[in-house]
């Protein structure tokens, strides 16, 4: 049976654009585990009710009784845990400390991220949305939106220099992971994927080591982050 992910979307449903949610989308296709999408957007919070709280990714395991769980973290290691037979997500015990590590890094990254294209999310989220897309966020960040308009080249260059560690890394193994991909690249990748799905502002130069490798992990698993809507 297939897992059904339940995953933030904009106006279109083939733009799902939560970073939270397409870790366990990347997840999920590591292990070879057959997916059900179920569109959501930010304003459908009784849809979540079933499970406890109002946040997405959540999924639901039809493999094993309707299992609930939410929270990406979560979501990762059920997955790790629950389908052993299945590719490993991080590889071995070190390596998850190691993943755990990379969660907190890319946590920052977004947080530099974020400001830069806050406006164009707002322009691209469902019009149902929008009211409580900028009650949320202006009570979040103390001013209105539209002060996140205009983006300047030194935040874009902040952006660029924060990558630094990131790009040292890939310049010498194809991935964070090293050969092959693992949960720690989905991590990272999940926030780009979240930048080109929602913002057309030009974060990568193309002779940019990161941008190879988001290359690379944009055609993983028949594409499936390629596949969905977005600006570059």
């Amino acid at each position: 049976m297939a897992i059904k992910l339940y995953d933030l979307v904009a106006a279109e449903e083939n733009r799902a654009f939560s970073p939270f949610c397409w870790r366990i989308r990347m997840a999920l296709a590591h292990k070879n585990l057959e997916v059900e999408i179920i569109p959501w957007r930010l304003t459908e919070k009784e849809v979540l009710a079933f499970s406890n709280q109002d946040r997405v990714p959540v999924i639901v395991d039809g493999n094993k009784g309707d299992k609930v769980v939410s929270d990406s973290w979560k979501i990762a290691n059920y997955l790790e845990e629950t389908y052993p037979d299945k590719p490993s997500l991080f590889g071995s015990a070190e390596a998850k400390a190691q993943t755990m590590f990379i969660d907190s890094w890319n946590g920052s990254l977004l947080g530099v991220l974020v400001p830069i294209i806050l406006y164009d999310v707002f322009e691209n989220i469902d019009p149902k949305d929008k009211a409580y897309f900028r009650e949320s966020r202006e009570s979040f960040f103390g001013k209105p939106l539209e002060e996140f308009q205009d983006v300047t080249e030194e935040q874009i260059n902040n952006f660029r220099t924060f990558l630094e560690s990131l790009r040292n890394t890939i310049s010498q193994q194809p991935f964070l992971a090293g050969e092959t991909p693992n949960y720690a690249d989905y991590l990272v990748f999940s926030t780009f994927q979240f930048a080109r799905t929602m913002s057309p502002k030009q974060l990568l130069e193309t002779s940019d080591p990161v941008y190879a490798w988001r290359e690379k992990m944009l055609e993983l698993f028949d594409g499936i982050g390629r596949k969905n809507l977005g600006f570059n």
